[in-house]
């Protein structure tokens, strides 16, 4: 593909397409989101300049962060830059937006810095062939796969957590408490990521238990920000639904649905018990601390970048890799039984 064959879809000239890809003002804003849009469908890359082009490779590996500000990051890009460092390599870093492209945001940052290869920390769990063709060099998955995607497995690497399955332990736990009526906060429960993933956790136990999935009972945010999750916690306190338990899918949201029910008048665990997943550092500084499955971010770091320098060094090839959370107990989680003691 190249500026040529877009410029006859568009039916403009070479030139035009030049201008557009290199951001010069003197084209009509018709022209350019059109040129623009078939440059996005077609998973367009430019190529490099002529200076690029001569540059020696470089022992730059670079890490990709898809959601600017997720504090569950944090300890895994950490891991990440002392495992690159120790092997003798140099990270290069690139944040972007949760909702832009990190296929597209890494081909770029690998071809303009001639990199070895890359680790996409955050992204979709639905690739195609067509998208992922256009990274020229090695990649892993870290902190999640391609589990709604169209992608073979021999097409590219994974670290992750089985989210649907820890969901599940999860849930469980507050079953196994005595808890019946379990809320559930989580972005979208059809968003073909990891809110669906843990969601079909949620479901799996409470069905387990003989319990039906009750709909007024699940807070979509819409967004992982704490300031959504308290929201979305506040307006169902106030709604009069009834819960006993709340099962949250990050901890960021946790943390702030406690905040919601401190300030409608409740306290945890003594009107609400609180669960959820990732393990991050601020949660363990909640009041109470918050009961979560912590996921292994130094060992999600360190298996990414291992995995990566095998293909980079020709030891190995694409591989995919499960870990397991372990349960950080709190004091956010009470048995309903104590509530009913308490009470005679």
């Amino acid at each position: 593909m190249t500026i040529r064959d877009i410029a006859q879809r568009c039916s403009v000239s070479v030139s035009t397409v030049s201008r557009v890809l290199n951001n010069h003002p003197d084209v009509s804003a018709a022209n350019r989101e059109k040129v623009m849009q078939v440059v996005r469908e077609l998973h367009y890359i430019p190529n490099n300049s002529a200076r690029d082009l001569v540059r020696p490779q470089s022992d730059g590996i670079g890490l990709v962060v898809r959601g600017v500000g997720n504090p569950f990051f944090t300890g895994v890009i950490r891991s990440i830059e002392r495992t690159i460092e120790e092997a003798g390599y140099t990270m290069v870093l690139h944040q972007i937006r949760s909702g832009e492209d990190e296929l597209r945001a890494g081909a770029e940052l690998a071809r303009s810095r001639r990199l070895l290869g890359l680790i996409l920390l955050g992204g979709c769990f639905d690739y195609t062939p067509e998208q992922v063709a256009m990274l020229d060099v090695p990649f892993v998955c870290c902190s999640y796969t391609n589990r709604f995607g169209e992608l073979s497995e021999e097409r590219y690497s994974s670290v992750s957590i089985d989210d649907q399955a820890e969901a599940y332990r999860a849930v469980r736990l507050l079953l196994e408490q005595g808890h019946r009526n379990i809320a559930v906060l989580l972005d979208s429960i059809q968003d073909r990521s990891i809110s669906q993933l843990r969601y079909m956790g949620y479901c799996r136990a409470l069905r387990e238990y003989g319990i039906q999935p009750d709909s007024t009972l699940v807070g979509e945010t819409g967004t992982f920000e704490m300031s959504a999750a308290y929201q979305c916690m506040t307006r169902m306190l106030r709604s009069g639904r009834d819960f006993t338990a709340v099962f949250a899918i990050a901890d960021s949201m946790a943390v702030a649905a406690m905040k919601a029910i401190y300030d409608s008048g409740k306290r945890v665990p003594e009107d609400y018990s609180v669960v959820a997943i990732d393990g991050i550092d601020m949660s363990a500084y909640a009041v109470p601390t918050l009961t979560t499955l912590a996921q292994p971010q130094e060992e999600m770091g360190q298996r990414s970048v291992q995995i990566l320098l095998d293909m980079i060094e020709g030891r190995g090839g694409n591989r995919h890799v499960q870990l397991r959370t372990a349960l950080r107990t709190g004091g956010s989680v009470r048995p309903l039984s104590v509530f009913a003691s308490e009470t005679m």
